[in-house]
């Protein structure tokens, strides 16, 4: 399979739910694909106007594909999601949660490199607070696909949505 079909395979599985952007730049790094879910739940009095309180989920997807990683690679790679953080994500009273989903794209994988990116990816945790709680958290998810090998590697939190980047 080659990115372009990869990227229209996961389009249309995320369309009915996200808006989708391809090409998208933050910070300098363009994404090959940018989707972003939000969800707002209140609770009102009598009256829809009377809003006792609200409370807001979000997520967002980064997919960025390369032909070659190396072990430098990922490192600054999970820098520029972290620091991609600040311009994703807006906390406010009524923000509860946002889920950051990274995944890197590949062709391949040298044979000998494959267990390293496969820790390295399951391994990787970051969380962030906003406010000690009072504003929300956010998750950071990390995938790793790669299309010739048939590989796909997620950390703890990116196994929840793992199957949805299978190919």
């Amino acid at each position: 399979m080659d990115i372009t079909a990869y990227i229209e395979n996961i389009e249309k599985k995320l369309k009915n739910n996200f808006d989708l952007t391809r090409n998208y730049d933050i910070n300098g790094c363009f994404y090959d694909l940018f989707a972003e879910f939000h969800v707002r739940n209140e609770r009102y009095f009598l009256v829809k106007k009377a809003v006792i309180y609200g409370v807001e989920n979000n997520e967002y997807v980064l997919l960025k594909y390369f032909e070659n990683i190396n072990k430098d690679f990922c490192h600054d790679y999970t820098e520029n999601l972290i620091k991609s953080i600040k311009d994703i994500v807006k906390p406010t009273n009524e923000h509860m949660c946002s889920i950051v989903t990274g995944v890197i794209v590949t062709d391949s994988i040298s044979n000998g490199d494959s267990e390293y990116y496969k820790e390295f990816v399951k391994k990787f945790k970051y969380n962030k607070t906003f406010a000690f709680g009072y504003k929300g958290w956010v998750d950071l998810r990390l995938l790793l696909v790669s299309l010739k090998d048939g590989l796909i590697s997620a950390n703890k939190k990116g196994k929840e949505v793992a199957s949805i980047y299978n190919f």
